[in-house]
């Protein structure tokens, strides 16, 4: 009996993110193995998901977004789309800083230097030859200065963007 109460034990201190009890890893002969940490790549992700959640939870974008609006008129839109507007702002606003990557005012005449970053700075139209380019501001872009997520939990699908609702 002493086994089978052994194993329980470590399932449930497994399950709770807590290390097996040393009688269990003395008794397998070997040395505990750390679970895989999470990849860069898989805390991205979850970030990105995360904060769609977030838009989601607060603002129902996904489900704005993914609604046919055909058969609505200018009107009705209009309505969802400020309410929606409002409740998204309210989640970048606590939960990211923003700031424009170029600070100066769209349609005004903008240099690109040479050396320029093309993630910050996107050329288009006809561009032709080497920098420095002249052109008109079509938009500042955008750069997060501040990111203040929830600390993601390790239970469930990290997929999952916002559970189905079920009301009993």
């Amino acid at each position: 009996m002493g086994r089978l109460s052994l194993a329980f034990r470590c399932f449930f201190r497994v399950l709770g993110g807590k290390p097996v009890p040393q009688e269990a890893i003395a008794l397998g002969g070997g040395t505990p193995s750390a679970l895989p940490a999470a990849s860069a790549e898989d805390q991205t992700t979850a970030h990105q998901l995360q904060l769609l959640g977030l838009l989601q939870r607060e603002g129902r974008l996904l489900d704005f977004l993914k609604e046919t609006i055909d058969d609505y008129d200018d009107q009705q839109i209009g309505a969802a789309v400020r309410a929606i507007h409002g409740d998204c702002r309210r989640v970048l606003d606590e939960y990211l800083a923003v700031e424009p990557v170029v600070d100066a005012l769209e349609e005004s005449r903008h240099s690109v230097p040479p050396g320029f970053d093309p993630a910050q700075i996107r050329l288009v139209g006809n561009v032709v030859g080497d920098p420095p380019f002249e052109g008109t501001l079509r938009h500042h872009g955008w750069r997060a200065t501040r990111v203040r997520l929830p600390t993601i939990g390790q239970q469930g699908d990290s997929t999952v963007i916002a559970p189905a609702e079920v009301e009993i």
